[in-house]
Formats: C-alpha cells, structure tokens, sequence
C-alpha cells in the first residue's frame, strides 16, 4: 500500500507553489499519495508563513493538534518561513517534530524524510535552477516561479531572512515550464516572485540580460496561454515600459497588485520601500487612464512605529484617489530580525486598532459604490470551480469572481458572462455567449 502524506499551506501564493513542488518530490521520489485526513497519513507537513505574528504563534498549538491526531509511526514536518528563522528552536519546542525544512530548501524534502531531526534552513541555498517535477493544484492555471528571494530592506519584513538574496530564474526555464503547463490545458499562467517587476537583477551563472518586461512577451508568446497574472510587482519598479507592456498586451490580465503599504511619505521612508506618496499615486492614477477596467488591489499596515494622525490622513488620502478594489490590511506586528521592531515611538494598540476599523470601514463602503457600477456589465471569465447549488465560478480579466449556473462542462473554458448581482467579494451573471 503507498504511503500517504497530508499537507497544510498557509500564506502566499508562493507558499502555494512550493507545497506544489513538495508534492512533486515526494510523489516521484518517494511513492507518496495526497490524502485530505490527517489520521491515515504517514507524513504530516504543515508549511508555515512568518510575515506576521499570529500565524506563528499558532503555529506551536498547531502542530501540538497534530501530533495528538496523527497515527502512530507518521513524521511531522514543519516548512515554510517560519521554519527558515526559527530552525532548530521548532524541535526544541516540539519534541515530536521530526524535521524542519525552511522556504529555501524545498528541494532536499526527500533528503529530510530520512534524517532523523533534521534541519535544513539555508537562505544561501540556490534552488534557481533546480528541475522540480510537474505537479499543480489547478488543471487550469499554473502559477511559475520566476525568482527566488529578496533583496529589498524594508524595515518591516522578515523575508529576506526567511527567502534569502533575490536570484532570478532564467528566462528559457520559465518559458519550458509555460510550454510544459499550456500543453496540459493551463491557460492561464501566473508568475510568482517577491519583486517580479525586479527580474533580471541577479541569476546565479551567466545568462542573457532580460527585464521583467521582457519576459512577459516571451511568456505571452508561448501556444496556449491566453491569460498572465503575476505578484508581487514593487510599485519603485513600475516604469513606463512595464506599464505599457501591462495596458497593451491583451493576454496580461488587468489586475494590478501594488503594495502600498503606507500612504505618507515620511512612513515610507522610515519603511525603507524607496518611492514617495506622490511616485506611488503618480504610478496608480496613470493606470487607470492607461486602463479604464484595471483592478488595483494594495497592501496596507497601520499604526506602524512614529504614525501620527496626519501620516494616517495620508493613507486615507490615497485610498480616496485610487479607490483600490482590494485592500489587505494590517495592524504593524514587529518582526524578528527587522529594524523597525526596535524603532520608538510604537503605536498603542488601541489606536492601531482604531485606524484599521476606520480605514476597513471606508474601504467597504467604496466597495459597496463599485458593487452597482459592475451591475449590468459584459465580462469573459475563464471557470476552474463547482460551487455548492449547481454554481460554477471564476474569474474575469480584471480579476473580479463570478458565479453563474452550470456544470462542469463550463470548466477550463473563457465565456463572456453579463454580471446581474454583484457584491463585495463575488458576483453573479449569466452565461450570454
């Protein structure tokens, strides 16, 4: 009988990719098949995110749950971020954890498997050009690396001590495993890094020089994709040509992630994320004119070390010109490793707290203006989801979910679809075509 193991992913959408390629390893190498109940499974992985505080403090009552359901004789493995900064720290809390295995070193799974306490938490280690085998979640879209690392000092985060130095992927490695994607029915592509408007940076050998820009038309050049999204782009790095590129090209899909973070000059400074308000709003508004249905979605944290009530105002400012229509927001969490956990001036929770409900609040009801103005209009969205009630769901070219009623017949397929009822976070419509 083979081996079972069982999988928890938490965080990013890069966390995503790699458990997709720990599923590859320990499928191909190692004889393992997925299972959905963690009590018949003989390795229990759980892969961590560490960008904010309470994921990790959770994360040791976690895995205590799981050590108490699982059978007996399975391996727990902690992965992830969280693993990369806290090492052996997490076996020394949790006797029972057999091995730990950090973002950069996804590719030794099969070799932590056998070694018993195992730590492997490199950030140096070099994965660029390590060939991962094929496995996706999705049939329909595949989401590709396209950089490994960070080389950003934001004075907030913790990934570079989690992911290590920023190393781009070569450019014919992504466009192989695009072609590779596309001719198994993955239309659409998503590329993943934690700066991919910053790709070409640094490769670890000698290869031809290439911008991000540049290799979007390469990807898009590849037979059968018909759609590109990618995250996260850096708003420092959103020049002219990148922005044409994302206006003219009708296969990039018009959705834009900008990390604002802040909406005060003096706050991003103190951050250390190299653009001003004004750079960002400059970047922002030409969007919308480049691109009257383009989706804008941001990161924000709140109440971050020195954030007076007029740094604030400008956050709210910027909210009011660019009307994102999504927002992930947070209060600051300090960080290990980071500068700005030691800075003065720490905001009171209270008040941290107040500006997220003020700014969550405002945000909602801009949303609940976009919901009419989506009411009524014509859409392609290409299905990957059965939802309860004979619903099947996907998403439009700027991003927006959208359910209508069908089958899977409609799954893997782009169908222009008029919007009837729309909501905050999903809509309705129906099928015109």
């Amino acid at each position: 009988m083979a081996k079972k193991f069982y999988i928890e992913t938490l965080g990013c959408a890069m966390n995503v990719r790699d458990s997709e390629h720990m599923i590859a390893e320990l499928s191909y190498k190692e004889g393992y098949e997925q299972t959905e109940t963690l009590e018949e499974a003989d390795l229990i992985l759980i892969n961590t995110c560490s960008v904010r505080e309470k994921p990790v403090h959770k994360l040791f009552s976690e895995i205590g749950v799981f050590n108490k359901r699982k059978k007996d004789g399975a391996k727990i493995g902690v992965c992830g971020c969280t693993a990369s900064h806290l090492g052996e720290e997490i076996i020394k809390k949790a006797p029972f954890v057999d091995f730990v295995l950090g973002a950069r070193n996804v590719s030794k799974i099969t070799e932590v498997l056998h070694k018993p306490k195992a730590v492997e938490v490199d950030i140096d280690y070099d994965e660029s050009q390590y060939a991962f085998g094929d496995f996706r979640s999705s049939p329909y879209k595949a989401y590709v690396n396209i950089s490994i690392g960070c080389d950003k000092q934001c004075t907030f985060c913790i990934v570079p001590h989690t992911r290590g130095e920023e190393v781009s992927i070569p450019s014919d490695l992504i466009v192989k495993e695009v072609e590779k994607a596309a001719k198994t029915g993955a239309k659409e592509i998503f590329l993943l890094g934690q700066n991919v408007n910053n790709y070409g940076r640094r490769f670890s050998g000698e290869h031809p020089k290439m911008n991000f820009t540049n290799l979007l038309r390469l990807v898009s050049e590849v037979d059968g994709v018909e759609r590109i999204r990618f995250t996260s782009p850096h708003p420092l790095h959103m020049d002219d040509e990148f922005l044409e590129e994302f206006a003219n090209n009708p296969k990039i899909c018009k959705s834009m992630h900008m990390p604002l973070q802040s909406g005060s000059t003096k706050i991003l400074k103190a951050m250390k994320r190299g653009y001003t308000k004004e750079w960002f709003l400059d970047r922002a508004l030409k969007l919308r004119q480049m691109v009257p249905d383009v989706s804008i979605s941001t990161d924000i944290i709140v109440a971050f070390p020195g954030e007076s009530e007029e740094d604030f105002e400008d956050t709210m400012d910027v909210i009011e010109k660019v009307r994102f229509e999504q927002i992930f927001s947070f209060k600051y969490s300090p960080r290990p490793l980071t500068p700005a956990k030691d800075y003065e001036d720490q905001i009171p929770d209270e008040i941290g707290s107040q500006r997220l409900t003020r700014l969550q609040s405002r945000h909602n009801e801009i949303l609940d203006e976009m919901k009419s103005e989506r009411v009524g209009k014509v859409v392609d969205v290409y299905f990957e989801e059965l939802r309860p009630g004979g619903k099947v769901a996907g998403r439009s070219d700027n991003n927006v979910m959208v359910q209508v009623d069908g089958s899977e017949e409609l799954l893997g397929k782009i169908v222009t679809v008029k919007i009837t009822d729309a909501g905050r976070l999903s809509n309705f419509g129906v099928v015109i075509a």
